[in-house]
């Protein structure tokens, strides 16, 4: 049995920074520059900025941000799972930390853009309740895109 663990970590970590080079070559992969919307380490330091780190047996193997957007809203960024610990339910556990973490803050609906050649991620977020929006934001409208948005439980 393998313990995984999440917690609220600085980005700035080898093992993390490996992680999102990681993510940046899968998704240079699939899309072309245009369509990829990620963000740097610098913007994952911000205060704003709520940086999730998954470790199985203290090993870094996932990552995920929730960047809030001063509207009430939050924004999920660099979600992402080392391929060698996908299947273990690491992008379950960090999607409900985020959540959580919204909770606490008093947020209003976390939103997020994905690329419509991840039907797993895509897949995932819906099964946690996102639906389909147009975009926000920054974002433009993209045929590779696809934005999703889940209102925030209120904590009574």
């Amino acid at each position: 049995m393998t313990a995984v663990t999440i917690a609220e970590e600085s980005p700035r970590q080898p093992a993390v920074v490996r992680l999102l080079e990681l993510s940046d070559a899968y998704a240079a992969s699939l899309y072309p520059a245009e369509s990829n919307h990620l963000v740097d380490l610098s913007t994952l330091e911000k205060p704003t900025v709520s940086f999730f780190v998954a470790r199985r047996d203290g090993e870094i193997v996932g990552c995920c941000a929730l960047v809030e957007a001063g509207d009430g809203t939050a924004e999920i960024k660099r979600m992402f799972v080392d391929l060698e610990a996908r299947g273990l339910k690491i992008g379950k556990h960090l999607l409900a930390a985020l959540e959580a973490k919204a909770e606490t803050r008093g947020l209003a609906a976390i939103r997020l853009e994905t690329g419509i050649y991840q039907p797993e991620a895509i897949g995932l977020y819906k099964a946690f309740g996102y639906e389909e929006r147009p975009p926000f934001g920054s974002y433009l409208p993209d045929p590779l895109s696809l934005f999703l948005e889940k209102p925030v439980r209120q904590v009574a």
